[in-house]
């Protein structure tokens, strides 16, 4: 089993830890990865027989050939809480998954053949320590999204608005990894997105008129 425990400590030098770091630098390169004091980390440049098949006929990422991280990273920074390492890794983990846990030790060594933007290999600890980190941000993210819509400051308009947005920005990263999502998905995905929504300011003017029937009494 390639899994390490959640909260393993990254040793490869990347100071993107979390939603605090947001304005760090993010890098992906040999400062990134610690490779000239850090003996256990793999070869960033493995010979071609050494790619396993499966990384070989990887096709995520694919339509980013030619990108550059910097790019990438700024993308996602000015739309999203998370880092072009933290989209690429969480993506492998979940592609790279078996019974035993993710497969995180190929996932490192194999990072520059896996992800176009993605130039150097990572060590074990270095993947899990990303996939940590994106799933804290996704937990924040929800929390802060939730009460937002819970606590009556946008209107039920506005509400729409940032669903709409945050949802066109969410398909364009499906897209770019390569997922081919047809009209009759992308319907089904709003519907359901708007449905939950309905139920939580349901939900929060229940609370409200609680809270007021409460404070009347």
């Amino acid at each position: 089993m390639d899994e390490d425990g959640a909260n393993a400590a990254r040793v490869d030098g990347d100071t993107e830890t979390g939603a605090d770091d947001a304005d760090t630098a993010d890098t992906d390169g040999p400062e990134a990865t610690g490779e000239a004091s850090m003996p256990g980390v793999p070869d960033p440049n493995p010979q071609e027989n050494d790619v396993p098949d499966d990384v070989q006929k990887y096709a995520r990422f694919k339509k980013m050939d030619g990108a550059q991280y910097d790019r990438v990273n700024d993308f996602l920074r000015e739309r999203t809480y998370i880092t072009a390492r933290e989209w690429a890794i969480a993506r492998l983990c979940s592609d790279f998954r078996t019974e035993t846990g993710v497969e995180m030790t190929k996932i490192g060594e194999n990072l520059p053949d896996l992800v176009p933007f993605m130039t150097d290999t990572y060590t074990p600890q270095a993947v899990n320590q990303a996939r940590a980190s994106f799933e804290e941000k996704v937990r924040m993210a929800g929390a802060t999204f939730l009460y937002g819509a819970m606590c009556d400051f946008f209107t039920a308009e506005e509400l729409d608005d940032v669903m709409y947005e945050a949802t066109e920005v969410a398909k364009f990263l499906l897209e770019v990894e390569g997922v081919d999502l047809s009209v009759e998905d992308e319907l089904e995905a709003e519907e359901r997105i708007s449905s939950v929504m309905r139920e939580v300011r349901e939900a929060s003017a229940e609370l409200r008129a609680e809270d007021v029937a409460g404070t009347d009494e």
